[in-house]
């Protein structure tokens, strides 16, 4: 763990988000309970389990990044690279294009008919649908070669000075013209070059993208690609025997593959890659060209790939299955930040409006659909965005911070604004963002974001770092336990002791006797400290306050029985850690409200052992001074639920009998049974009544009803 001060930039490029909050007046810090609700709520899906670290997707995709490693495969695939050529394409690249060519389920034929008639085509599709491919398989099949590729930057009014005419039938491609404002595309151009194409025996495609800059009485050509499935099978079914096509096929890994969303590029890729039969290509082949498209998003120049949609693209992996509404503002929040990296004083205006939603969301291979959104006043329909391959998220993040990371200020920056934010979705977002980063590079993330936040004077900013430590430990990032346990013996930094106390809570679950350990070596460091400065104060209010809060999350999370078995021995132990058992029990007693079944006597109804280890709590509570007054106000609250729940009255005719070990005890349940008031002013519960006669009965079954 390191001291080391945050970097001069992050608070440099601190955009307006981070401005308001800090504008804004403290908040009291949220409650456990609603933090781990919000916790489980907003948690990103490839994080989602169920309360014990059995490892996750997030977890399996960063640790299975395989490009790092000693093996490394590269795939080469069909058309052209990222850079525009120019000149004749050499007959074997379209024989070899040919021979991955898939047209089936496609309007190639009918297109090939409306470029031998009218010898000019616009071909419209989307990026990576093998709109290149097809403009050049056109042309092959037409016999209109050799194919000339011409430069990208043309422009519509200097396309019929770019033909020689040679004599013999030729073909010339365009491929990813981009029509401006000052340059549109015309029907005009087009009718001045189908003359001249038609006079030269001569052939053109043009490809380029959906484009409001192309005049309407353009007549263009659509090009959908082939469905993955059917390409795949017929590259397959080309080159084998149908059975032994269908073997392959039939694999499982094949099927997965393919519910992945990949590009046509990748799919003949894989076809090869299982021509080849070699298992080890098979199964790292869809990680590694996911990894090869977001290196290629960020690798790619601002006129290709413009600064403000790798910015949504960082977004979308922080919102990844989020509103899309929210991503968009907050990754413009970011955009703001990484303009303003390397000079503080560029103050480039971000434009209102401009990008297409469903173009936006193609750019990222991602989709967009309805869905209800929790929140702290019911569900709300949104709009959500989801990149269609759920490992994009936490490979895209690992790029951006270990491979580019001159990013690292501006991206700080932003987290410490999501970290401040009033919405318990963007926090958690943050918290979800932070533990990918501590899973890929622990140490420079503790630096700079988890150990600033948890010193931090916002209270939305230590419950941001709770989360990413609770997170980041569900995807199995190194130490954090450890670290946890650390920060919360430390005596020094009450912010950070804070900040593992409740951290202690949250990853308790799955190491009960450890949390337990560490919780009571704090109380009795706070306990000690009370001895020593009796008039200067009474120990750290926040971490005291916090300790049985953490005791009371591990006693109504799945391990609360292995809790209630290290909590009994504690209650003969040092008088810091009894205090402790007593008073995280009865927090964890008065959940929730008094009207609802208590989880804490139902939930252990079923479980002789566990049922009298409540019993030994709750009779040692009623027995001291310090809590008497709190057990019994729990014993009120739950004979008023008792009286409108059978399974609380059933568990509470069991318990009291096992809570009277003499006749005071008996007297004190009497007059409490006699004189519980109902709720609301109401009268007293008749359950009472009932439950008196327990009291002079031998102890019944848990699960028996009065």
């Amino acid at each position: 763990m390191s001291d080391q001060p945050p970097l001069d930039a992050t608070a440099e490029a601190a955009g307006p988000a981070q401005e308001k909050a800090a504008a804004e007046p403290e908040q009291p810090a949220q409650e456990p309970w609603a933090a781990r609700r919000d916790l489980d709520a907003h948690t990103p899906p490839s994080m989602v389990f169920d309360g014990i670290n059995a490892g996750v997707a997030a977890h399996q995709v960063i640790g299975g990044i395989i490009s790092g490693g000693k093996t490394e495969i590269h795939y080469e695939f069909g058309g052209f690279g990222g850079g525009q050529v120019s000149g004749e394409i050499p007959a074997g690249t379209l024989e070899r294009l040919a021979d991955s060519f898939v047209s089936e389920g496609t309007a190639f034929e009918a297109l090939l008919e409306r470029l031998r008639h009218e010898h000019v085509l616009v071909l419209t599709g989307s990026p990576f649908t093998g709109r290149r491919t097809a403009a050049l398989m056109l042309l092959h099949r037409l016999g209109a070669t050799p194919v000339h590729a011409m430069d990208r930057e043309v422009t519509p009014s200097e396309l019929s000075r770019r033909f020689v005419s040679t004599g013999e039938a030729h073909g010339h491609v365009l491929c990813d013209l981009e029509p401006s404002r000052e340059q549109p595309l015309r029907e005009a151009h087009l009718l001045a070059l189908r003359g001249q194409l038609r006079d030269q025996n001569a052939y053109l495609v043009i490809t380029t993208g959906h484009s409001p800059y192309i005049e309407d009485t353009v007549r263009l050509a659509t090009w959908q690609a082939p469905a993955p499935e059917t390409v795949l099978s017929t590259l397959l079914h080309r080159h084998l025997g149908q059975a032994e096509a269908g073997e392959l096929l039939a694999r499982p890994a094949v099927a997965e593959f393919l519910s992945r969303g990949h590009q046509i590029r990748e799919v003949v890729g894989y076809a090869a890659v299982l021509l080849r039969a070699d298992e080890t290509e098979m199964e790292q082949y869809s990680l590694i060209t996911l990894e090869r498209q977001v290196q290629e998003w960020f690798e790619e120049a601002d006129n290709r790939l413009h600064l403000r949609e790798k910015a949504f693209l960082i977004a979308l992996a922080a919102f990844d299955n989020g509103p899309y509404a929210l991503t968009a503002e907050l990754s413009d929040t970011l955009y703001s930040a990484l303009l303003r990296t390397g000079d503080d004083r560029f103050q480039k205006a971000i434009p209102v409006f401009g990008t297409h939603i469903a173009k936006r969301l193609q750019t990222a291979r991602a989709r967009r659909y309805t869905a209800d959104e929790q929140t702290e006043w019911g569900p709300v329909t949104q709009l959500k965005a989801a990149f269609l391959d759920d490992r994009v998220a936490p490979i895209l993040l690992r790029e951006v911070w270990t491979g580019h990371p001159a990013a690292r200020p501006a991206l700080i920056s932003w987290l410490d604004g999501l970290a401040a934010d009033g919405r318990p979705f963007v926090r958690t977002r943050a918290a979800a963002t932070v533990a990918v980063l501590a899973f890929t590079d622990l140490p420079s993330t503790m630096a700079l974001v988890l150990e600033r936040w948890a010193r931090a004077k916002e209270s939305r900013r230590q419950l941001t770092a709770v989360s990413a430590l609770a997170l980041a430990h569900r995807i199995g990032a190194p130490n954090i336990p450890q670290i946890i346990d650390g920060w919360s013996a430390d005596g020094q930094d009450p912010k950070r002791c804070w900040v593992a106390v409740r951290a202690l809570g949250l990853i308790g679950p799955e190491r009960p006797a450890q949390t337990l350990a560490a919780l009571r070596v704090q109380a009795r460091h706070q306990y000690e400290k009370k001895l020593v400065q009796p008039r200067t104060g009474t120990g750290d209010q926040q971490v005291t306050a916090e300790l049985p809060q953490s005791i009371a999350l591990l006693l109504l999370s799945p391990a609360a029985e292995a809790a209630l078995r290290e909590l009994l021995p504690t209650l003969d132990g040092h008088p810091s850690a009894r205090a402790l058992a007593l008073d995280g029990f009865l927090t964890a007693c008065e959940r929730p409200a008094a009207a609802s079944a208590p989880p804490l006597l139902t939930g252990h109804a079923g479980s002789p052992a566990s049922f009298a280890g409540v019993a030994r709590l709750l009779s040692a509570a009623l027995n001291d001074r310090s809590f008497n007054e709190r057990a019994e106000a729990v014993l009120r609250a739950w004979v008023r639920a008792a009286d409108s729940d059978a399974g609380t009255a059933a568990a509470l005719a069991a318990l009291l009998p096992a809570l009277v070990t003499g006749t005071r005890d008996a007297a004190r349940l009497d007059h409490l049974l006699d004189t519980v008031p109902g709720l609301d002013g109401q009268p007293r519960p008749a359950v009472a009544t009932r439950l008196r006669a327990t009291l002079a009965a031998p102890p019944a079954a848990p699960l028996a009803h009065v």
